[in-house]
């Protein structure tokens, strides 16, 4: 399986755009067809919201992929 990470620019991200952003899935659209579709699991679970809103500590599966959502860094200063 292969393994991604991907570090949170604010507070969530939402499914479907995490699956975009990450190349899991070529276009916003098709990564909507891939949650509906009932292939990915949120933390083990099988996950229909294309717009489940992501946070750190979470994990998606996507067929061969798990995403690993890690929190946003800290900024110095």
């Amino acid at each position: 399986m292969k393994q991604l990470q991907f570090r949170l620019r604010d507070e969530f991200i939402e499914l479907h755009n995490l699956l975009k952003v990450l190349g899991v899935c070529p276009s916003g659209g098709a990564a909507k067809a891939l949650v509906a579709s009932g292939a990915v699991q949120v933390d083990g679970a099988v996950e229909l919201r294309k717009s489940c809103k992501l946070r750190a500590g979470q994990r998606v599966i996507a067929g061969e992929v798990e995403i690993e959502v890690l929190p946003r860094a800290v900024e110095p200063g």
